[in-house]
């Protein structure tokens, strides 16, 4: 199985909003609202947009909101 993570990550490193699911469009487009959320001033900031695909849920961090 894979699972796709977003995730909107500040410049310290700290995970701001973290989204798990099954389906790969629905990570897609979840992926690109977190980037397209990020003002011009995040970015330079150091503020990313991140997507990942990890095998279990056990790796989706436990902030996260998991869609099933």
């Amino acid at each position: 199985m894979t699972i796709w993570v977003n995730e909107q990550i500040d410049p310290c490193g700290i995970i701001r909003a973290c989204i798990a699911c099954c389906d790969e469009k629905q990570a897609q487009d979840c992926h690109d609202s977190f980037e397209t959320n990020l003002t011009p001033a995040q970015k330079q900031e150091g503020w990313v947009a991140r997507i990942r695909e990890v095998e279990t849920w056990e790796e989706v961090p436990v902030n996260a909101l998991k869609l099933d």
